[in-house]
């Protein structure tokens, strides 16, 4: 079993109440980057250039550790806040709110908030002080990779500099994602103060496959390394890696290579040629194979509980997604026996006092965009008796980097579209499905859904489902999935390929960043119009998908950047609506 050595700053507090959460949401809390140690020298070097072929001696690998001590320990830091940690702690329910659970798990339709934050979030696309979460963490990321990337002294261990671009190259790859441009050439050369010049998502995306070339060689030249550098590589990855499950070089190669394909099948209604070409490369380089060979913080192996059973539990923070609801009903999926609970108390018509849904009856999920209303408690908000996340499931949930499921749809796509991707569709996506569970890989909790497996596989039409708010019909809807689950090759490419986006949306769960950019991409699955989009910055009309994140931009520097160059990387306004280098609205096909 892999084992780690606990960081000595690791927080020793758990909150709660249902308070706790508002004393922390104070606006701008979630940017603080305040690791306990930092290197006071600041370098800046050649970030992308890993001389892998370089001669290094016994003694000249020695002293390269010990000037890197304080940097290894930030790519810990680096690490964790990747999902949610802060301060060199592990992933935690405040740092993981700010991050996912109060922009992008609503926007990709898994979960909903149920209360307005003391006012603060109007309704789900509303702009709000929270905005900022996701971009605070990668702070706290690229502060905890960086200066290590440009240290001089990384060049005597290049495996170590590879892993650390790599890592740099992922979260920026969410990051562009998110906002649709980002300063990432700049932060990486380490510079310290404005103005930073932001570079569009297609120049970022070619140079991040460029990094992965060099790192694969880099890993590919490890092997011919003397015994005694790998020993001390390999006790090098038993202190300063927690998201391999190999702790090992190939683990990080197979990494790299799913990134590729996953940027490759990211452009491809851009870049068709250049995607399928990155995508076959990354294949035949090695991809995620098995589940020993997946990435994330796994809470059974760090010791952590998974940030979203505080959120939902103890604070009554967030609650199932009516869309979730929707998709996993009409598909019969096992998820809808046991991930989330049953109404907690009776909910009772605004409109029919008589109308009443006794407590624990069914899941029930709130519409996204219905106006929030104040209170944590089910005595003053009865939304808090919405469905909330079962903790036995949740508890050791891990939090996925890359995941065997998303690499088999990558490729179950990617064979679609007629691409060399070493299987067939149906292969991989039935390998997709077999491997979407969201429980600990090593529990037994996970016989939950492998128990309803055979069933659910074999589904081949959608079950006429509807939704309803027992609280407010006018919020009722029929489902729009009509898509089974059972693979038929005679099927047309689209509804394959809808198939195929759907299983991989509930195998992502709960990592919304992905979700809901492959929503984007392909339109898929279908799920609820967002009430109320006009709460958002006024770009949307009824029924849009909010398109990105706008920019960081609570500093006068930070404005200044938006408009020198900002815009023009993104291609368009800073609003909601604009769509960012890969979502365009041309078909899939």
């Amino acid at each position: 079993m892999k084992k780690y050595i606990f960081p000595a700053i690791l927080a020793a507090f758990t909150f709660v109440t249902f308070q706790s959460c508002l004393d922390y949401d104070m606006p701008g809390d979630e940017l603080l980057d305040t690791e306990t140690e930092v290197d006071p020298q600041i370098f800046h070097g050649a970030a992308d250039k890993i001389d892998y072929r370089k001669e290094i001696s016994e003694e000249g690998f020695k002293q390269a550790e010990i000037n890197l001590k304080t940097n290894f320990s930030q790519m810990l830091t680096a690490q964790y806040a990747m999902r949610g940690g802060k301060e060199g702690t592990y992933p935690g329910a405040h740092q993981y709110q700010f991050q996912f659970s109060l922009i992008t798990d609503n926007y990709a339709g898994y979960l909903c908030l149920p209360h307005n934050f003391d006012g603060r979030i109007k309704s789900t696309y509303a702009k709000s002080v929270f905005i900022d979460g996701a971009n605070g963490s990668f702070n706290i990321v690229k502060n905890g990779l960086v200066p290590l990337l440009n240290h001089p002294d990384i060049d005597s261990i290049p495996e170590f500099k590879a892993i650390a671009l790599l890592l740099y190259d992922y979260s920026s790859q969410e990051m562009a994602d998110l906002f649709g441009a980002l300063p990432y050439a700049d932060y990486k050369a380490n510079k310290q103060d404005h103005p930073f010049e932001f570079n569009s998502v297609r120049d970022i995306y070619y140079t991040i496959v460029d990094n992965i070339d060099t790192i694969t060689a880099c890993f590919k030249h490890y092997e011919t390394r003397p015994q005694w550098y790998k020993t001390r590589v390999d006790k090098l990855l038993l202190k300063y890696d927690v998201v391999t499950m190999g702790l090992s070089i190939d683990n990080w190669a197979r990494f790299a290579n799913s990134l590729k394909l996953r940027i490759a099948m990211h452009s491809v209604k851009v870049e068709s040629n250049q995607a399928k070409q990155w995508a076959e490369e990354a294949v035949n380089g090695g991809v995620i194979e098995a589940t020993s060979q997946e990435v994330g913080l796994i809470p059974t192996l760090l010791g952590f509980t998974n940030p979203l059973v505080e959120i939902s539990e103890t604070w009554g923070d967030t609650r199932m997604n009516a869309s979730f609801e929707s998709l996993l009903a009409s598909l019969k999926h096992p998820y809808m026996e046991y991930l989330f609970l049953k109404n907690s108390d009776a909910l009772v018509n605004d409109a029919d006092e008589s109308d009443v849904l006794p407590a624990d009856s069914r899941i029930v999920g709130l519409r996204a965009g219905i106006p929030m209303i104040p209170g944590q408690s089910a005595k003053t908000n009865p939304r808090e008796r919405y469905s909330r996340l079962n903790k036995k499931s949740m508890n050791n949930a891990p939090l996925y980097l890359m995941k065997l499921s998303e690499v088999d749809f990558l490729r179950a796509e990617g064979s679609v579209r007629g691409w060399n991707m070493g299987g067939t569709a149906q292969f991989f996506y039935e390998r997709g499905i077999d491997n979407a569970y969201v429980e600990d890989r090593s529990g037994s909790d996970k016989n939950e859904y492998l128990n309803r497996l055979s069933d659910y596989k074999n589904l081949a039409s959608a079950i006429d489902y509807t939704y309803i708010d027992p609280m407010d019909h006018a919020n009722n809807m029929p489902s729009v999935t009509k898509i089974g689950v059972k693979w038929n090759e005679g099927d047309d490419r689209e509804i394959k390929l809808e198939k195929i986006i759907t299983q991989k949306f509930i195998a992502l769960f709960p990592n919304s960043f992905e979700a809901w950019g492959e929503m984007r991409r392909t339109g898929y699955p279908k799920e609820f119009p967002v009430l109320n989009v006009d709460d958002g910055d006024g770009s949307l009309k009824p029924g849009d998908l909010v398109r990105r994140l706008l920019f960081p931009s609570d500093t006068d520097a930070k404005k200044q950047d938006i408009e020198t160059s900002g815009k023009k990387a993104l291609g368009g306004l800073d609003q909601q609506a604009t769509r960012v280098w890969w979502d365009t609205t041309a078909p899939n096909f």
